[in-house]
């Protein structure tokens, strides 16, 4: 049966061009339907000139054929062709395998995720860029009192503080920001905080307090933890030390803050405080991301 359908030429594209008047130059302009064509190499161009088929014997710059010879004005250009790459047709979905793409074709402007595109960040699942965690831990510090507080008082500690200044000591990022005794943080997380209290107990205290309050609303403090330590001798001042912690998730910085309080303090009861060592204090760490 005969093929029914359109002919091969008709689906070809090879491009017919104008034919050149020659003028006695050795360049001409190249045109197609009166306007200036750019061939893709001297290679595809096809030139028949007094019935002599022209191939490779002339060079390509832009939309100018040279010759390298003067082409007399006598002579006939009886033809130019310009052949592509082959027959040009829509891909269908589907077709084009992971195999059929060549390494690094696939540039960064042609991905749609939203985010800062660079050599910083990463492409998350959820076609958005993202700047990659630090490792390890990003926050951690470290406050102390620094003189003897509240003898025989069950209140806030809210003066004498200071960040570890003692040789060796190095915090990690921000750290922690202290106003009257009120401990704030510099960024969200999760922050483990272990507090330690040394007392100088009178006779008879049995049960010395040092507690952790914490507020989620910067206004409303409740207890988070509690350190104990006691004196049950009936005679005599005993030095004591208890400790606790808390994991602190911290969701907001200007509500999520903390702060200390000693509690059922003897008369003559109070927390110990050194400047140059660490007696009464607390250690905070950033675990991870709230």
């Amino acid at each position: 049966m005969a093929y029914i359908g359109r002919d091969t030429d008709k689906i070809s594209n090879v491009e017919v061009l104008d034919n050149i008047t020659f003028d006695g130059s050795s360049s001409y302009t190249l045109q197609k339907g009166g306007s200036n064509f750019t061939p893709s190499s001297a290679n595809t161009l096809l030139v028949s000139i007094d019935g002599v088929v022209q191939a490779g014997n002339f060079t390509v710059s832009g939309s100018t054929i040279d010759f390298g010879t003067a082409v007399a004005g006598t002579s006939t250009c009886d033809f130019i062709l310009h052949y592509g790459i082959g027959l040009i047709t829509t891909v269908s979905d589907g077709t084009v395998t992971t195999a059929k793409l060549a390494d690094s074709s696939v540039s960064l402007a042609k991905l749609t995720a939203t985010g800062t595109k660079d050599a910083t960040t990463f492409l998350r699942g959820d076609n958005t860029f993202d700047t990659p965690p630090l490792g390890g831990i990003t926050e951690a510090d470290q406050w102390r009192i620094n003189a003897d507080s509240n003898t025989g008082s069950n209140t806030f500690v809210t003066a004498n503080w200071e960040r570890n200044d003692t040789s060796g000591f190095s915090k990690i990022g921000t750290g922690l920001s202290e106003s009257s005794g009120v401990f704030s943080f510099a960024s969200t997380g999760i922050y483990l905080i272990t507090f330690y209290a040394q007392f100088e107990m009178e006779a008879g205290d049995g049960a010395a307090e040092f507690i952790m309050h914490k507020t989620t609303d910067n206004s409303t403090y409740a207890e988070a933890a509690l350190a104990l330590a006691g004196n049950d001798a009936t005679s005599g001042g005993a030095v004591g030390t208890a400790a606790n912690s808390f994991m602190f998730d911290v969701t907001d910085t200007s509500t999520h803050k903390f702060k200390f309080k000693t509690g059922s303090m003897g008369g003559s009861t109070f927390l110990l405080a050194r400047t140059n060592y660490n007696a009464t204090g607390f250690t905070m760490t950033r675990l991870g991301d709230t």
